[in-house]
């Protein structure tokens, strides 16, 4: 679609201000770590894996939104066998693209080889807007793989896809910045959208809180599927963020890339 890539941008970078701003403002945790070189390696991340997608575009057809873009014209696709009303389809597009998010999310945790991929994530030892953009771009090029499936499975218009992809990047910068809500806000807040404060247990170097809280953007998901815990056992400001490596590791770019490729 014209401007897409730019609309796209445009919404990545105002949030992505307003969050750091935020988080500086009303930090929820101190950092451990200093932000220089964890932010050189988190945003050297996002280059490696924009180049990364930029490339598939070349090697495939089709991304994301062309996927949906050739699969209307060729009528592939449940919604584009369906007479529904633009909103509906949108809405309901939205709706089933932020399950397979949540379903893909808990696979990484669950199968071994999707996990070694995922520890990219979980290894940095702070959490903030940064975090939301940590992954090896391998698992960036396989979760963009199955995202193309899914769109000619299901067919949603382009427009559904752009406003998807749009919300789940404000919403995951949302839930992994570092700043901090009211708690009665925190409470109404997250009976529907995942609160930084219901995302940082996620991050917990504790293996069942790790494995809980899925969600990037609805909250409902953990709810029905028995995945929630509501706060971690060691408190927000006691909580250790990160796997095992607890050193300066976390924070080298050449290390990160490599991690997957550990024997442990």
């Amino acid at each position: 679609m014209e401007n897409e890539a730019l609309i796209r941008l445009s919404a990545f970078l105002g949030l992505f201000v307003i969050f750091a701003l935020f988080e500086t403002i009303a930090p929820r945790k101190a950092r451990r770590q200093a932000r220089p070189g964890r932010w050189f390696t988190n945003l050297g991340l996002v280059v490696i894996n924009t180049l990364t997608v930029r490339l598939m575009a070349v090697v495939l057809p089709f991304v994301a939104v062309g996927a949906a873009i050739d699969a209307a014209q060729n009528g592939w696709g449940i919604l584009n066998i369906l007479s529904l009303p633009q909103w509906l389809e949108v809405v309901i597009a939205i709706i089933v693209l932020d399950f397979a998010i949540w379903l893909q999310h808990l696979l990484t945790h669950k199968i071994p080889i999707l996990w070694r991929l995922h520890r990219v994530h979980h290894a940095d030892r702070d959490i903030d807007v940064t975090t939301a953009l940590r992954f090896h771009p391998l698992e960036i090029a396989l979760s963009m793989l199955l995202k193309i499936g899914l769109v000619y499975l299901l067919g949603p218009a382009a427009l559904a896809v752009i406003l998807f992809e749009i919300i789940l990047n404000g919403t995951a910068m949302f839930n992994h910045a570092n700043m901090r809500l009211p708690q009665w806000l925190d409470r109404w807040v997250r009976l529907i959208l995942v609160t930084p404060d219901m995302h940082r247990v996620h991050h917990s170097v504790h293996r069942d809180e790790h494995d809980s809280n899925y969600g990037f953007s609805l909250s409902i998901w953990d709810r029905i599927f028995h995945t929630y815990v509501a706060q971690p056992k060691d408190g927000h400001d006691k909580m250790t963020i990160g796997l095992e490596w607890q050193d300066h590791r976390p924070a080298r770019i050449g290390w990160v890339l490599a991690l997957p490729f550990f024997r442990k």
